[in-house]
C-alpha cells in the first residue's frame, strides 16, 4: 500500500470481492518532499496508507526496509551508471525486493495471495502463468515485471488489469474517496526527485573527482570537445550535452574505461541487431517458434517485430524486422506476443555487434 490511487483502489476492490485484506506499506527511501509537515516522523505515503487502512478496517503494517533497499536497489542503480549503463531499477526491484518482501509478509500474516496496483493481468497457458499487458496502454506496467518467477506469479492478483486510470479514479469517487481520486501520479523512479545526476552526486560526493571530465568523440574516435563525466549521459541523449557542433548530436556510445562519450547523428543510432544477456524466458521453445514476436527496448516504446537466436545460456542475439534506435545497455528488452509477455533480458554492451551479426546472419 503506497497510499496512492492505485493501491487504494486495489484494497477496496479486493474487499468487495470478499477477500480479507492485510495492507503492507514499504518504507524504502525517504524523499524530502514526502514529509509535508515540519517534525513529521514518517513520510506521507505511510500516513495515507495507514489512514486508508483504518477507514477500511483492515490490518496494516509498515515494513521499514530502507537499509536493504539502499544496499540492493540504490547500489545497483549507482553501479550501473558508474559502468556507463542506463539502469531500470523497477525491473530489479520487483523480483528481488518488492514482491519478495510482499511474499514474506504474506507468509507471516497467513495470506494466500499478494496483490498490487499494477496495470496488468495474468493468463495461464499449458500450466504456466504469463504477465499480460493491462487494458490501459498509457499505464501498462507489464514491461517492469518480466523477471517475476512462477512461484511469485502463482500468488499474484492484479485487480486493475482491465481498468483505465480514469476508470480507477471514477471508481474511487463512487466509493466516497473523492480526495484520493484527485491524487497525483507517483514518480517513475520512487527514490529520485529531479535529475538523476544530482542524486548520483548526493550519494557519491566524490564522483566528480573520481571520474572527472572526459572527451566527446565522433564515430571515428576523434576528440570534438569535453564533457562532465560519462555517468551523466545516456544512449540516445540529445539535450543537455552542452556542445555546439552546428547540427543535432546524439549520444551513440559510452566508454566508462576511457571516460569517452561518442556523439553522432540520428541515423547512426539505428541498428538491425541487439545483444541481450541474463534472460528469463517462460518457455524458450514457444518464444523461438512465435510468428508474431516483438520486443520493447524501453518503457513506453512500441514493440518492434523481431527474430531471436540463442547464443548460449546467458546471451540472445536479436534481429529487428523494423527500425530500432538508441539501444541502451542496462535497459530491459521485453518480448511480447500481442499483449502477453514471453520473457525478457537486460540489454548488453553492443560492442562487436556487427561481427556477431555477420557471423550469425544465416541463422537469423
Amino acid at each position: 500500500m503506497s497510499g496512492g490511487i492505485d493501491s487504494s483502489a486495489t484494497c477496496i476492490m479486493l474487499q468487495e470481492q470478499g477477500y480479507e485484506v492485510v495492507g503492507v506499506t514499504m518504507r524504502t527511501w525517504d524523499v524530502p518532499s514526502r514529509f509535508s509537515t515540519p517534525g513529521q516522523n514518517e513520510p506521507d505515503d505511510v500516513l495515507e496508507a495507514r489512514a486508508l487502512a483504518e477507514r477500511l478496517g483492515i490490518e496494516h503494517h509498515v515494513a521499514d526496509v530502507r537499509k536493504e533497499f539502499k544496499q540492493i536497489i540504490v547500489k545497483h542503480f549507482i553501479d550501473e551508471y558508474m559502468q556507463g549503463r542506463t539502469p531500470n531499477p523497477c525491473v530489479l526491484c520487483n523480483p528481488l525486493f518488492k514482491e519478495r518482501i510482499l511474499c514474506e509478509w504474506a507468509d507471516q500474516t497467513n495470506c494466500a495471495h499478494i496483490a498490487t496496483g499494477h496495470y496488468c493481468r495474468l493468463e495461464e497457458r499449458k500450466g504456466k502463468l504469463y504477465i499480460v499487458a493491462g487494458d490501459d496502454q498509457t499505464k501498462d506496467q507489464s514491461y517492469f515485471l518480466w523477471k517475476l518467477p512462477q512461484e511469485i506469479l502463482q500468488r499474484f492478483l492484479f485487480p486493475l488489469g482491465t481498468y483505465t486510470k480514469q476508470e480507477v479514479r471514477e471508481y474511487l469517487r463512487q466509493k466516497g474517496f473523492e480526495a484520493k481520486a484527485r491524487g497525483g501520479e507517483s514518480m517513475e523512479i520512487c527514490f529520485i526527485e529531479g535529475d538523476y545526476r544530482d542524486f548520483l552526486r548526493a550519494q557519491c560526493p566524490d564522483i566528480d573527482a573520481q571520474v572527472g571530465p572526459g572527451w566527446f568523440v565522433n564515430s571515428k574516435g576523434v576528440k570534438i570537445g569535453q564533457h562532465k563525466g560519462f555517468p551523466y549521459y545516456t544512449i540516445g541523449q540529445r539535450k543537455g550535452l552542452e556542445i555546439a557542433l552546428g547540427h543535432p548530436a546524439y549520444v551513440l556510445r559510452i566508454n566508462a574505461e576511457k571516460n569517452t562519450v561518442m556523439l553522432g547523428d540520428a541515423e547512426e543510432l539505428k541498428t538491425e541487431y541487439m545483444l541481450v544477456e541474463d534472460y528469463h524466458i517462460t518457455d524458450m521453445q514457444e518464444l523461438l517458434d512465435c510468428k508474431d514476436l516483438a520486443v520493447r527496448i524501453r518503457y513506453r516504446s512500441k514493440p518492434i517485430p523481431c527474430h531471436v537466436l540463442v547464443l548460449n545460456e546467458k546471451q540472445l542475439l536479436i534481429r529487428f524486422l523494423s527500425e530500432a534506435s538508441a539501444i541502451a545497455p542496462g535497459q530491459s528488452a521485453v518480448f511480447y506476443e500481442g499483449k502477453r509477455v514471453l520473457g525478457g533480458a537486460f540489454i548488453a554492451s553492443q560492442r562487436g555487434i556487427r561481427k556477431m551479426a555477420a557471423d550469425n546472419q544465416d541463422k537469423l
